[in-house]
């Protein structure tokens, strides 16, 4: 029995979604978007949940599209999937985009830990965190030029708001590698770190620690501030804080603070704001 191509587990409100691939520097073929996109219903339906961890196993977090496919579009070959790139199959998404919005689409937190290579649909990948965390040797190019190609894995909508107008075009234009510090001063990249993988993962459980309603309605807001004009965000954020005032779980994390102990909150809901209440108690790597 083969190996999933993607691999989850979860524990204290944390998923951990790891690309399981090695050999093939996690490179994304037909079996892999498949396992992306179920793992993201499944985080979706997720109760409980209230940060994700996403890396690669092996050498690379992910190497970018598979060669077996980039050959099989070289001699005329496609799934009926990119016969019409352009139909929304998952909401304002095609399938190869949803792979990589869907991160940011979801309702909590996510952390990418990059190592080795992010090329193409991979550096794709990993621009639909909320963060990413790298090594100082970690590479990232935005490739598709190189095959004639230019990013449609949502890069172009997610690298935008972070990326200087004149950078973004000539690593477009060119597929330039960057690395480390590079990728960081260019917005690549949230920060260089020895073992980003042990990083992320604490400081999702630093954000597991806090009230989930209060995170899920920063998301909310941080995803606003990209699409949004100054007069709708002001307006999102009294309500969300409306939301927020005297509810249980504000209500908690103030007693918690006065009283200097942990919090401990109730889940409202899963990652999409369903009703599941359920109590999680948190172990905080920073009380």
């Amino acid at each position: 029995m083969s190996e999933p191509r993607v691999r989850i587990s979860a524990g204290q409100g944390v998923a951990e979604v790891a690309l399981n691939r090695p050999g093939k520097m996690n490179a994304l073929d037909p079996a892999m978007f498949d396992a992306l996109l179920d793992a993201l219903e499944q985080l979706q339906a997720q109760p409980g949940l209230r940060a994700v961890v996403l890396h690669g196993e092996g050498r690379a977090f992910c190497a970018g599209l598979d060669m077996d496919s980039m050959a099989g579009i070289a001699q005329g070959h496609q799934t009926a999937d990119m016969t019409d790139l352009a139909a929304r199959t998952h909401g304002m998404a095609n399938r190869f985009q949803q792979i990589c919005w869907g991160w940011r689409a979801l309702a909590v937190p996510v952390i990418a830990a990059v190592h080795g290579v992010a090329y193409g649909g991979g550096l794709q990948l990993a621009m639909g965190a909320d963060m990413r965390l790298i090594t100082p040797d970690a590479r990232m190019s935005i490739m598709e030029i190189k095959w004639g190609l230019v990013p449609d894995m949502a890069g172009c909508a997610l690298l935008a708001p972070l990326v200087r107008g004149d950078h973004l075009r000539e690593l477009v234009y060119t597929g330039r590698i960057v690395e480390g510090t590079e990728a960081v001063d260019l917005g690549l990249a949230t920060r260089i770190c020895t073992d980003p993988l042990q990083e992320a993962r604490a400081l999702a459980r630093q954000i597991a620690g806090s009230s989930p309603d209060a995170i899920r309605a920063a998301k909310r807001l941080m995803h606003l501030t990209e699409t949004a004009s100054p007069a709708d965000i002001l307006l999102a954020e009294a309500r969300e804080q409306q939301a927020l005032l005297g509810s249980p779980n504000q209500a908690e994390a103030v007693r918690a603070g006065l009283g200097k102990r942990l919090p401990v909150f109730i889940d409202s809901g899963c990652a999409q704001g369903e009703n599941a209440a359920q109590s999680l108690p948190i172990t905080r790597a920073n009380p």
